[in-house]
C-alpha cells in the first residue's frame, strides 16, 4: 500500500523555501498535491516541480484545507499567525522558525539525534536553529559513549542564515568595494563584505546574543538535558552560504581524538575531512551545496586533559534548514505519524 500527501511551503519563494521544494523533489517524498504559500508581493511568481509550474499562493485560512503536511519557513510571526490553523484543519506543521522551539509542547527533532521525539507531537515539530544543528550533528556521537560536561562553541555564520536578500546584499557590497565606492547595509546591520561582526540578534542583560542563547537552550533540549554547560560565540562572516563552528569540548575522562574520529566517520550525516599533510578541513566552499555536515581537526585541548577541539561546516539552507525539516517529514512517514487523507492511499 503506498501513501502521498498534500504538502504546503509556507515561504516558499525564500532561500529555504525553494530548498525545501527542491529536496522534495530529489528526495522522491511522496507528494500527492503541492501548494505553494507566501506573502502577496511573491503572488503571481511560479516555480518549478518535476516539470510543472506551480503557481504561489497568498496565505489564507482557506489554503490549508485539505493539506497534510506544512513545511513552514516564513519567519516567526508568520509561523505564530498560521501554523495553529493549519493544525485545526488537520495538518502537521514543521516549522523552521523560532516561535516553538522552546514550547515544552513542541518536540525539537534532529532524526539524526532525537528521531524518538516526534512522536510526542501535537501538530506541530520545530525545527532546531541551524547553528544548533550542526553542532549537534558532531557532538551527539561522542555524547552518547562520554557524556559531554561542557561545550564552547564560536561560530562563523553565513550571510545565508539572514536569507537570500542578505546573500544578494553582500554580493552587491563586494563588487561597490572593489570598484572603490562605499558599501550601503540594508538588510544586515552594517556591511559584511571583506568585514565581520558579532551576530546581530537582540542582547540580553548578561550580554549574550538571541542567537548563542538559541544554541545553548536548544542543545539542552535536543538532548534531553540541562546539566551540559554550554556557552557560545555567534559572528557573522562574508561567506555566502554554510556556516562553520570551532568546538571545544570537555569531558569527565580523556576522550581521544582517534576514538572521536573513529565515532564521528561512522556516524550519519557526518563526513569526516582531514589531511592533516596539506593542512586541509573542512571550508565553507566545500560544504555548500552538500547534506552532510563535514567535520574535522579534532585535537586533544592542550590546556585540559579531558578536552577536546572539533571544527566543522554545514549548508545552512540545507541540514541547518530544509533538509532536516524534510527528514523529519521522512520520519513521519516512516513511523506511520503522518495521516494521509484517504483519497491518496492506493493499495
Amino acid at each position: 500500500m503506498s501513501k502521498s500527501y498534500r504538502v504546503a511551503i509556507l515561504g516558499a519563494t525564500g532561500a529555504v523555501g525553494t530548498e525545501l521544494l527542491e529536496l522534495l523533489e530529489q528526495r522522491c517524498f511522496p507528494v500527492a498535491d503541492l501548494k505553494l504559500l507566501a506573502s502577496e508581493r511573491s503572488v503571481g511568481r511560479s516555480l518549478q516541480f518535476k516539470g510543472e509550474n506551480i503557481p504561489v499562493e497568498p496565505v489564507s485560512d482557506r489554503a490549508f484545507e485539505d493539506i497534510d503536511l506544512v513545511l513552514a519557513s516564513a519567519g516567526g510571526s508568520t509561523s505564530k499567525t498560521w501554523a495553529s490553523i493549519a493544525t485545526q484543519k488537520g495538518a502537521v506543521v514543521i516549522d523552521n522558525s523560532s516561535a516553538f522551539r522552546m514550547n515544552p509542547e513542541v518536540p525539537l527533532v534532529v532524526p539524526e539525534v532525537n528521531p524518538q521525539a516526534a512522536a510526542n507531537h501535537k501538530g506541530i515539530i520545530a525545527n532546531p536553529n541551524c547553528t544548533t544543528i550542526l553542532l549537534t550533528m558532531a557532538v551527539w556521537p561522542l555524547h552518547k559513549v562520554k557524556p559531554v560536561q561542557r561545550i564552547v562553541v564560536s561560530t562563523y555564520q553565513s550571510a545565508s542564515g539572514a536569507g537570500a536578500k542578505a546573500m544578494a546584499e553582500v554580493k552587491t557590497q563586494t563588487s561597490a568595494i572593489l570598484q572603490g565606492k562605499s558599501p550601503v547595509a540594508e538588510v544586515l546591520p552594517y556591511p559584511l563584505a571583506f568585514n565581520l561582526f558579532p551576530h546581530n540578534s537582540p542582547l540580553n542583560d548578561l550580554g549574550y546574543c538571541e542567537e548563542e542563547m538559541k544554541m545553548v537552550n536548544e542543545t539542552r533540549k535536543i538532548f534531553g538535558t540541562s546539566q551540559i554547560r554550554i556557552t557560545a560565540t555567534c559572528v557573522r562572516v562574508p561567506v555566502l552560504r554554510a556556516h562553520s563552528e570551532a568546538i571545544n569540548l570537555e569531558f569527565e575522562t580523556p576522550f581521544s581524538p582517534d576514538e572521536a574520529r573513529e565515532i564521528l566517520s561512522n556516524s550519519p550525516g557526518v563526513k569526516l575531512l582531514e589531511d592533516w599533510g596539506t593542512n586541509h578541513f573542512p571550508m565553507p566552499i566545500e560544504a555548500t551545496g552538500k547534506d552532510e555536515v563535514l567535520v574535522g581537526r579534532i585535537r586533544q585541548d592542550i590546556s585540559h586533559p579531558c578536552g577536546l577541539e572539533l571544527w566543522l561546516c554545514g549548508d545552512q539552507i540545507r541540514k541547518g534548514a530544509a533538509l532536516n525539516a524534510v527528514q523529519i517529514a521522512e520520519l513521519l512517514v516512516e513511523k506511520n505519524l503522518l495521516k494521509p487523507s484517504q483519497a491518496y492511499v492506493s493499495r
